[in-house]
């Protein structure tokens, strides 16, 4: 608060050992802003002169009182460096208290990057790989520590978005986000099944008690144009009641083929705040996409390597059916976030959300090379493809609800944390696709869309429905300048599922402990080493041979170890952590009987370092890097992939971003992007991939209100092959550039 507001505000500093302020936000006089931050610690501030404070332990019945001076505690620039995380533990605690890798990137960061997609954003952040399969204006592909993190879904103010493992997949808008939270690891312990590689929670835009107004305008390439608005403030004179409205409409065009990128999106929000003891926010939001499907691949024969015949295949031609290509999807969602105080130590909590997504999705791919003679060295054999037919319609219901209590006590000079909850979702996913249909062959080098395409009968028409309920309890116990984090959390999920062409029903039920444990040392001078163990599960729907049931759920564990420096009285976060993560008991196929085994191990090694600082007023940067010397197959039923990477893991990657806001107003910043080489997926490819260097920029104006920035994204129009994989080379984005004004009141 002293940093933020100019006051002085002393202290001895033993009174202040092992106590920990809650998080400070808005705009706050002296006297509700320090009541609020010594809130059950025991201290009261005495006024001085020239309006600087004392701290000193209070009096067990002396009231406190503080001169009412309205003072502005809004500091000027932006935020880069989150304090704080709720993803880690779910308590809000700081960041430099979890005992695990945590990254937060705020809006302000995904602002200064010109960053639409929740991978753009994630591109500077250690450990993640955006591009798996390349440009793909479906989904928001990533890999998180060498594991798929799009399944089983990203998870959004704390709750997942269950995704159906198919093609409906829920969308994120960055407009209406507050910050990205990225937590690197397994995390079952908290949120249930999960892959082992980490979660990503996007946090909402909520209502502020302060009167905010913007109206943004975009236009860039692809003919893109997007107009956006943010509105929120009390709607009442006490405060009690908040608003705010957020909301998107766009119409643009996919980088190839004519075909259309628009989206509606309608986020509006409510916060009740009868009592300085309860809040509610309210939470809904509509999306709607009309848009085509545009993926960069091509065979790696011809693109990574040349043809038998010494060829290259063009890689600016759009070669499927723009006039069949759609991924049309509408999803909305209601909600609300409750919170309730009882008293000073105990907070309880309920978050809840009703989801509904209702897909349509149509796709025309490369298929193989039409050979016309045996000679492999002729031409003609690498000029003609044929390409292959795809669709689904899709429906997701989903309900989850979060419930939670923490109580805050002492046990003698042990100061807990004791968090308690209880979640629960259930999913209904319908799904009707198809995988068959003709199409005509195409040429390569003068493609002809007639869009004649025709579907087969349906191959899947299913609905499943995922059940899980989970009880977890966490107690964070400081002692001293140790802080312990024990969990331990009990799942029960249900899957059934009902196959309407085989008129079957099939169910299984699995249950699972999931756990974590670590430990910290909060150094005052504001290092802060950790060491912490955890575990994740996903379940398995492979049926065993030998009993007739599911496999058992497949498991990750990981061992970490880093530390965090936090600088006093500066804006800066440094990050580092090496890691041992496992997933294991997953099913592999015996290749000589075709039989599934439950015997499948991958473990990644690896180092990563995250720095975000503001050395001096107007200048903010960031950096990332990972080294992952180890992201191997260890045991399977196979032997050919035991050695061997099963997803492309580059050895080291390294990112940069910094901006500097000069006094005149004018802004400007660079940004730099290294993925090393790799194999391909499962180490497939049949040469090594090249690694590649990418470069974004940024340069704008403030004036007053108004605020313009250029943003362009691969600056410099790199062609490069993001990743190879089954016989397929897939390519990365193009050079991509947006213009946006802003104004603010």
């Amino acid at each position: 608060m002293a940093a933020k507001t100019g006051l002085l505000i002393g202290a001895d500093s033993s009174l202040l050992s092992g106590k920990q302020a809650p998080m400070l936000e808005g705009s706050y006089t002296p006297d509700a802003a320090l009541s609020k931050l010594l809130e059950g610690s025991g201290l009261e501030a005495v006024p001085g002169a020239n309006g600087s404070y004392q701290l000193r332990q209070a009096p067990p019945s002396r009231p406190r009182s503080l001169p009412e001076v309205r003072v502005s505690a809004t500091e000027g620039g932006v935020a880069y460096v989150a304090p704080q995380s709720a993803t880690g533990t779910k308590t809000g605690v700081p960041l430099i208290e979890t005992p695990q890798s945590v990254s937060v990137i705020t809006a302000d960061r995904i602002e200064a990057m010109g960053a639409s997609t929740v991978k753009d954003v994630l591109a500077f952040t250690p450990g993640v790989e955006i591009a798996p399969y390349g440009t793909d204006s479906r989904y928001d592909w990533m890999v998180i520590r060498g594991f798929d993190a799009y399944a089983p879904g990203f998870y959004q103010d704390g709750l997942q978005l269950r995704n159906t493992g198919n093609w409906a997949i829920w969308q994120t808008e960055n407009y209406g986000l507050e910050r990205i939270e990225i937590l690197r690891g397994p995390s079952s312990v908290l949120y249930g099944q999960n892959g082992p590689g980490g979660l990503v929670n996007v946090v909402s835009k909520q209502p502020l008690d302060e009167r905010r107004n913007e109206i943004q305008v975009q236009a860039g390439s692809h003919a893109r144009k997007q107009l956006a608005g943010d509105f929120t403030g009390p709607l009442n004179e006490d405060g009690s009641v908040l608003y705010r409205v957020v909301g998107l409409a766009r119409d643009a065009e996919m980088p190839e083929g004519g075909m259309p990128d628009d989206r509606f999106y309608l986020a509006p929000s409510l916060t009740l705040k009868p009592s300085a003891q309860t809040s509610l926010t309210l939470l809904s939001q509509i999306l709607r996409s009309r848009a085509g499907t545009y993926v960069r691949s091509l065979p790696e024969q011809g693109s990574l390597v040349r043809t038998p015949a010494g060829t290259k295949l063009p890689t600016d031609t759009y070669l499927s059916e723009p006039d069949f290509n759609r991924l049309n999807q509408d999803q909305w969602s209601l909600g609300y976030l409750l919170e309730h105080k009882p008293s000073d130590r105990m907070t309880l909590r309920q978050n809840l959300r009703y989801a509904r997504l209702d897909m349509d999705y149509r796709q025309v791919s490369l298929g193989s090379f039409v050979t016309y003679n045996a000679d492999v060295s002729d031409p003609i054999n690498y000029r003609e493809m044929t390409r292959s037919v795809y669709a689904s319609r899709e429906k997701s219901d989903l309900f989850t609800i979060d419930n939670q209590a923490q109580l805050e006590f002492d046990t003698g000079e042990l100061r807990h944390t004791l968090l308690a909850g209880f979640d629960y979702q259930n999913g209904r996913f319908d799904q009707t696709s198809y995988f068959s249909g003709t199409v005509d062959n195409i040429d390569l080098y003068n493609p002809v869309h007639d869009g004649l395409v025709t579907l087969g009968a349906p191959d899947m028409d299913q609905r499943t429905r995922l059940i899980q309920a989970g009880f977890y309890l966490q107690d964070q116990v400081k002692w001293g300048n140790w802080v312990a984090t024990v969990a331990g959390r009990h799942d029960r999920a249900t899957i059934e599922l009902a196959d309407h062409l085989n008129d079957t029903r099939s169910s299984q039920v699995d249950r699972k402990f999931s756990t974590r444990a670590g430990l910290v040392y909060l150094h005052p001078s504001g290092w802060a080493p950790y060491a912490s163990y955890a575990t994740s599960f996903v379940p398995n729907t492979t049926i065993n041979p030998d009993t007739g049931d599911a496999f058992d759920p497949e498991t990750g564990r990981q061992i970490e170890a880093g530390i965090r420096y936090q600088p006093v009285n500066h804006k800066a976060m440094y990050s580092a952590a090496i890691f041992d993560l496992r997933r294991q008991d997953y099913v592999t196929t015996d290749p000589s009987t075709n039989q599934p085994k439950q015997t499948g191990e991958i473990v990644v090694r690896g180092l990563e370092l995250e720095a975000l600082v503001t050395p001096y007023a107007g200048f903010n940067l960031t950096t990332a890097y990972a080294y992952t010397p180890k992201a191997d197959v260890t045991q399977s039923e196979n032997p050919a992939e035991v050695g061997k990477q099963a997803t492309a893991v580059a050895t080291h990657r390294f990112s940069l971003w910094g901006d500097y806001r000069f006094e005149a107003g004018l802004k400007a910043g660079f940004g730099m992007r290294y993925v090393g080489p790799t194999r391909g997926i499962n180490e497939s490819a049949a040469t090594q991939v090249p690694g590649y260097t990418l470069i974004d920029a940024m340069v704008g104006y403030d004036m007053d209100r108004w605020s313009l920035a250029l943003n362009a994204s691969n600056l410099t129009d790199k062609e490069y092959i993001a990743n190879c994989g089954y016989g397929s080379c897939y390519y990365g984005t193009q050079r991509r550039v947006v213009m946006t004004s802003m104004y603010r009141w």
